[in-house]
């Protein structure tokens, strides 16, 4: 398969290992392809691209996140994230209990850098719960918390009662794509050629239809040819969520819009897009398993789900709203040297992840305003 470019730069050639771990995987994927009829959804092309054990993304080795990685999230730019994070958590452990249930935990510097803050502040987590679903990060994560109280699960718990983080994970679900042809909706999925992957489209079932009908109820008509994502296990993911929830603070961080944004006119292509060794391209059938494959959230799904859950929608904003609310700006305080001023500067510019990254808050039984969002709450937009 021809290399995509990004930003008109080939991208880096895979080492041979790679390579071949990638071209077993696509095989694996075109037997599915037979198997399923000669077409399969590209949310069942992205679960396994993804998540296929032993050789999708997330399940294989290989350097991810970082420097080093394909793509860096805002715990890796520096602690001054997880030490904002912490005084929200803070905050609201007088009134739940002291424990932190995170899903996603990547290196496992998020945690690491939360129970140390939380610890300097003198309310250090009772229990730290990660849901991890790669056998490989689970490794790398017990590597970075060795001697730490935390706990690894396979699934969510039955029962939680305290505050649960989830940091770039819902980007990462399986996503369903749709496309508004002359006559109605259509889903784009994934066929095999000869040993080639390709995108073909077919009629939406009734399921998929009704979601694009909905939107269009709420933003207007979509024109001919506009194309873009929906993601039910994101709504799921919340919904399940809710059931096991008691007495909770939900955080979820990633990149998304409101439904109006998400389905602008404009963005006529959708949000999809891959990340392999810090390069950004759009084309996700290029060496499946070797990049990361992402779209954006739709924080107004988000809400609806959490409703649908019984669990309030306590606030929504940027991150950099959240962080500065958090006392982001106070922890640089004495520390103006560029290093630290260069991660503020990620993780608050409006060109990069202050803007670009929001922040929800969803809860249940919590009798406060929640720190990150006392100002420029942005929940009338959704």
């Amino acid at each position: 398969m021809t290399r995509p470019q990004a930003t008109g730069v080939p991208l880096p050639r895979p080492d041979a290992a790679a390579l071949a771990r990638s071209q077993l995987l696509q095989a694996r994927i075109c037997e599915r392809i037979a198997q399923a009829g000669a077409w399969l959804s590209f949310a069942d092309y992205m679960q396994m691209a993804l998540y296929e054990p032993g050789l999708g993304y997330y399940d294989a080795g290989g350097s991810k996140f970082g420097a080093q990685g394909d793509f860096v999230t805002a715990p890796e730019i520096s602690p001054l994230f997880a030490q904002a994070t912490a005084a929200q958590l803070a905050q609201v452990f007088g009134r739940l209990p002291a424990q932190v249930l995170e899903f996603g935990a990547g290196t496992g510097a998020l945690a690491r850098d939360l129970i140390a803050d939380l610890q300097r502040r003198g309310c250090p987590p009772q229990a730290y719960y990660i849901v991890e679903v790669s056998a490989d990060l689970r490794a790398r994560q017990q590597q970075c918390l060795a001697g730490l109280p935390v706990t690894w699960l396979d699934r969510l718990p039955q029962r939680f009662q305290g505050v649960v983080i989830a940091n770039e994970v819902l980007d990462v679900l399986p996503v369903r794509l749709f496309v508004r042809g002359p006559d109605g909706i259509y889903e784009r999925g994934v066929c095999c050629e000869g040993t080639e992957l390709r995108f073909s489209v077919r009629p939406a079932d009734p399921d998929l239809a009704r979601s694009v009908t909905t939107i269009e109820t709420l933003v207007g008509a979509l024109p001919q040819g506009y194309g873009s994502e929906i993601c039910p296990l994101a709504t799921a993911w919340i919904i399940s969520l809710a059931g096991c929830l008691e007495r909770a603070l939900v955080l979820l961080f990633d990149y998304g819009f409101p439904q109006h944004e998400y389905y602008h006119p404009q963005r006529a292509m959708g949000t999809l897009m891959c990340h392999y060794r810090q390069h950004s391209h759009a084309d996700p059938l290029w060496l499946p398993g070797l990049n990361d494959i992402t779209a954006h959230v739709d924080f107004s799904a988000c809400a609806q789900a959490a409703h649908t859950g019984g669990l309030d929608v306590l606030g929504y904003t940027s991150q950099a709203n959240f962080l500065i609310n958090c006392g982001i700006l106070e922890r640089l305080t004495g520390a103006l040297d560029p290093v630290h001023l260069g991660a503020a500067q990620r993780l608050l510019s409006e060109a990069e992840m202050g803007e670009l990254v929001k922040v929800m808050a969803l809860g249940r039984g919590l009798d406060c305003e929640p720190l990150g969002f006392t100002r420029a709450d942005r929940r009338h937009r959704l």
